[in-house]
């Protein structure tokens, strides 16, 4: 059920409010152009500077218009863990079909503290929880075993690896086997992700290129095809400098201006954040027309 191209949605804005219109627009777009589900309310949607009532409205939307069509991962992680319930249980509640819960940033728990994190929430919900493991954002990077041991709990089902180390998939494979679900959360990895067991992408770069995501993962998914192998190899090279440019700046300013250029939508992005410099603004037009988007 989780797998393929799975998009990091991105929030959009108008006049600093949530774009409600716009957003509907953006779901119906996932929709019409073979993105296999959405994550309202992750990182790339700005999950920490939205209210809680914007958190809450961008799941609801979400499910309401996708309509059971796809499933709906909501973002729910808080370094709050009472938070964190509160937040998984209006999401289950809602509708969703399964919950992203980010390892608790800036807090820096031990790896018990991880374990009894992730334990409490399991033990407040009766839907899939995947592991959001990023170091790079949340200081902390849950160890193999601790996953394992979480693994065993009724809900655990996976990880989102954003660590952007391809050994882990290995390493996660080698503990827990073909059912622990691997999705890559780093775009410029996703092929080789594939190749070593993994299920699929929580993209970026979806919400720019979202046929061109859809055909990369369906190709490389059939790992026993060499045309498939083939073609995904062609565009996965095609998307190359968009992946990379989509991160010269703190995501998701890139992407969202990247989506300004498509008409998809506005660029604005709420402080801290800032909209990209002129020097980014270059080298993503560069890449979305190396990659025929523009």
């Amino acid at each position: 059920m989780f797998k393929g191209s799975i998009v990091a949605l991105i929030t959009p804005f108008k006049n600093e409010l949530l774009n409600e219109d716009n957003y509907i627009k953006l779901i119906h777009h996932h929709l019409d152009n073979g993105t296999n589900g959405i994550v309202p309310a992750g990182t790339t949607g700005e999950s920490p500077t939205l209210t809680h009532s914007e958190h809450q409205k961008v799941i609801e939307i979400a499910i309401k218009e996708c309509k059971g069509k796809i499933p709906i991962i909501a973002g729910t992680g808080s370094n709050s863990t009472t938070e964190a319930i509160e937040l998984s249980k209006h999401a289950e509640n809602a509708g969703a079909n399964a919950l992203l819960i980010v390892t608790p940033y800036y807090n820096k728990p031990t790896q018990e503290g991880l374990y009894q994190h992730y334990k409490k929430i399991n033990d407040n919900v009766g839907i899939p929880i995947i592991i959001y493991n990023i170091p790079s954002r949340s200081v902390i990077d849950m160890s193999v075993d601790t996953m394992a041991k979480l693994f065993e709990l009724r809900n655990i089902i996976g990880v989102k690896d954003a660590t952007g180390d391809l050994k882990r998939v290995d390493l996660q494979k080698e503990k827990m086997g073909d059912k622990f679900l691997q999705l890559t959360g780093e775009d410029n990895n996703a092929l080789e992700f594939n190749k070593r067991g993994g299920s699929g992408c929580i993209s970026v770069t979806a919400n720019i290129a979202a046929k061109l995501c859809s055909d990369f993962q369906k190709a490389s998914l059939i790992i026993s095809d060499n045309n498939m192998q083939l073609k995904a190899e062609e565009i996965n090279k095609s998307l190359s400098s968009l992946h990379k440019a989509l991160f010269i700046e703190s995501n998701p300013s890139p992407v969202k201006y990247a989506a300004s250029l498509l008409n998809l939508s506005s660029p604005d992005v709420r402080l801290p954040l800032v909209q990209v410099m002129e020097k980014t603004k270059i080298e993503i037009k560069k890449a979305l027309k190396e990659a025929k988007l523009l």
